[in-house]
Formats: C-alpha cells, structure tokens, sequence
C-alpha cells in the first residue's frame, strides 16, 4: 500500500447553474489529497463466529445476525426516504425500484446488505436490503423506501436520526453455540468523493479538468434525475473505506463543503 500525495494550487472562479456543494469564491488554496493506490481486490466473503446473545431476525426464512463492530458496520445520523418521483426508475443495481419494497440506498455499503434500521426518535425498527446509491447530499446516511420510512414513522417529518447496523446470513451448527456468519468486508471496495453536481455539463468538465491535471482520476456521471440532468463530478479515492474518508476530510476542509464518500 502507498499514498500519492498531490498538492495544488489553483484559483476557485463561480461556477454557474451549480447544484450547491460548497461556495465559491475568487481565491487562492493549497489543496492536500490523499488518495490510496493499494492492490487486490474486494474479499469475496468471510466466514466468522459471531457473539450467540444476539437474537437472529428472520427475513424469508433465513437467519441474520449484527456483524461484530470490528468487522461489521454501525452509524448514527440522519435517514431520508424517497418515493413516487423515482418510483419504477432503475436503481443503481439494476433494479427497478419499489417505494412499496423495503430497501434503501446507502452510500458505500455493498449492494445486497442487509440493515438492521432503529429510529432513535420512537424506537421503531426494521430491516432493508441496499439496492441503491445514495442520498447524495453531505450530512444524511441512508435514503429509505416510502415503505420501510411509514413503518420508522419518518414520511411526515422527512428525515429522523437513526441508527444502521449491518447484519449477516448465519448459520448454527450447533446447539448453544455461536452461529458462523459470512459476509463481505465492508470496509474494502472502490471509493470515489463526490465535489460537486452541475447543471451545465461545462462546469461539470471544468471542474474535472482541474482534478486530472493533478493527477487525479476524476469522472463524471451523468444523472437523469426526476426534474433535471445532473453531472456529477466525483475523484477516486481508493480501495479502503478508512483512507477514502480521510480524503474526503481534506476535501472538505479545503473548500468542498459538501463533498461525500460514494462507492461504485
């Protein structure tokens, strides 16, 4: 593993017709980014014994289980819902989404993750599985369906502060001991930070441009959204979950307020 230090120095000008992600002004700044060039690729999947006092959720006859916090996913902050204007649009698996389907989507977490949500605000819970990519917006953890948001009693308010663990298929072989979990390594993929969104597709490239010449790997994705196309101005970070946030604090701190972790 090794970290390519890059150091630039530019001048931030307005952009135009900008979905806002931080503000801009005329200025000088010296911009620090890590990013992680390590190698290999994602663990397929883990076999692990899991502590036996937790009591396993049962969704179409299978088992799961929280994954231990060393190896598993937990997070406190602010759950969204979206519904009918994306309703029977593709989700970023493929799928078709289903506002009356319990699923989510979550920024980094491996499509297929299944979560255990609690809303911290009425002690609701349920269970989701990850079908999508988001929000994309700094400051909310995870996008709900408008079902799974009803029965978290969320629709009204439209966000609520809620806690998301992971949890993993899991079997017991035998009587009074731990169950065997599998799972994949959350915490390993290809992770991008996102440094702005842009209605005109030139300030979307002007952006990139400054980025590449750096040295960066930037791209950007186009998004037909419900009301307007988007572009997506997004920089790769590497292959870890620990150093992509670090990279996405440096961004923040140099300007990008509203940078944030995505994965692909």
């Amino acid at each position: 593993m090794r970290y390519l230090l890059s150091i630039m120095r530019f001048t931030i000008r307005p952009l135009k017709n900008s979905v806002p992600a931080k503000s801009q002004n005329y200025r000088y700044i010296f911009f620090c980014l890590f990013i992680v060039l390590a190698a290999g690729a994602c663990s397929p999947a883990y076999a692990r014994k899991a502590p036996y006092t937790q009591h396993p959720y049962i969704i179409n006859n299978k088992k799961y289980f929280p994954i231990p916090n060393a190896k598993g996913y937990r997070e406190i902050g602010k759950a969204s819902w979206y519904g009918r204007d994306f309703h029977g649009r593709r989700t970023s698996n493929g799928e078709i989404y289903n506002m009356y389907k319990k699923t989510a989507a979550h920024k980094t977490l491996p499509m297929g993750t299944m979560l255990l949500v609690k809303n911290l605000e009425n002690g609701r819970k349920t269970i989701v599985r990850v079908n999508d990519r988001g929000p994309f917006v700094r400051g909310r953890i995870i996008d709900l369906s408008y079902k799974t948001a009803r029965q978290l009693g969320i629709v009204a308010n439209g966000t609520a502060k809620v806690q998301i663990i992971a949890l993993a298929e899991g079997t017991v072989q035998k009587k009074g001991g731990p169950p065997v979990l599998t799972y994949t390594d959350l915490s390993i993929g290809e992770f991008y930070v996102q440094i702005g969104a842009f209605r005109q597709k030139i300030n979307a490239l002007n952006l990139q441009k400054r980025f590449t010449e750096a040295g960066h790997t930037t791209v950007i994705q186009k998004y037909f959204g419900p009301k307007a196309i988007l572009y997506r101005v997004q920089v790769y970070v590497g292959k870890t979950l620990k150093n992509a946030r670090r990279a996405e604090k440096s961004l923040h701190d140099h300007g990008y307020a509203g940078s944030f972790i995505i994965a692909r």
